[in-house]
């Protein structure tokens, strides 16, 4: 990720998050955290080469940073049998059945999107004792079954990576919420094309839907338990 583009749209930023974090805090909203639970699992959103290799339309260079960062996360949580998810899309090259407004749109003077636009970037090393879902909407949870699994499993805490921040990542937190898990954002491991998204929906996701931790935190939080 470019870190000096992603630093320029939070000092364009900043005083308008200054504004909003006073507005909140004369009224003493939003100030409270959902901190981690007992058992977490980690949900990898959408690293799949479509979104990390910039040779399709919708991938993007910004992306290697959380990737590599969310390579250290599954790294670290392996040893201790966390519950690892992958999320990406579906490739249907027969019927054509994409959604809407998607990165799998045609793209002149771009690699088509192809069977290996969906699969999991050999970086985060899937294995195949993890869970992938195929998902065809934003939020991991729609229309799949993460949320079965998660209670399959007996987790509280679901720890969020992927892309792209503004959309899957910000729709899967704001589910998790809705479902009662606690959701937790690496801001490390996500990453979006537009730097002023990133940015702006980690702090709107932190005020109201989610705690934002950094890799160091949530390693720490990972040699507790």
């Amino acid at each position: 990720m470019n870190q000096n583009t992603d630093a320029n749209a939070h000092t364009c930023l900043d005083p308008i998050f200054d504004q909003v974090n006073s507005y909140y805090a004369e009224r003493g909203i939003f100030q409270g955290q959902f901190g981690f639970g007992e058992k977490a699992a980690i949900v990898v959103i959408d690293f799949a080469y479509g979104w990390t290799d910039e040779k399709y339309a919708g991938g993007s260079k910004r992306l290697d940073a959380p990737v590599e960062n969310t390579a250290k996360l599954i790294q670290a949580a392996r040893p201790l049998n966390i519950p690892i998810i992958f999320t990406t899309s579906p490739y249907r090259p027969k019927t054509g059945d994409q959604p809407f407004k998607s990165a799998a749109d045609p793209s002149v003077g771009f690699h088509p999107w192809d069977a290996r636009a969906v699969e999991i970037d050999a970086r985060l090393d899937p294995q195949s004792s993890d869970f992938v879902i195929e998902k065809e909407n934003a939020s991991a949870f729609f229309g799949t079954h993460l949320t079965a699994y998660l209670i399959q499993h007996k987790v509280d805490t679901l720890l969020i990576t992927g892309c792209s921040t503004s959309a899957c990542v910000r729709a899967t937190a704001t589910d998790a919420k809705g479902y009662r898990f606690k959701p937790i954002v690496i801001g490390d491991c996500v990453g979006d094309r537009v730097a002023a998204l990133h940015v702006f929906t980690l702090f709107d996701l932190q005020s109201r839907f989610a705690d934002v931790v950094s890799l160091d935190e949530t390693l720490d939080y990972l040699k507790r338990h």
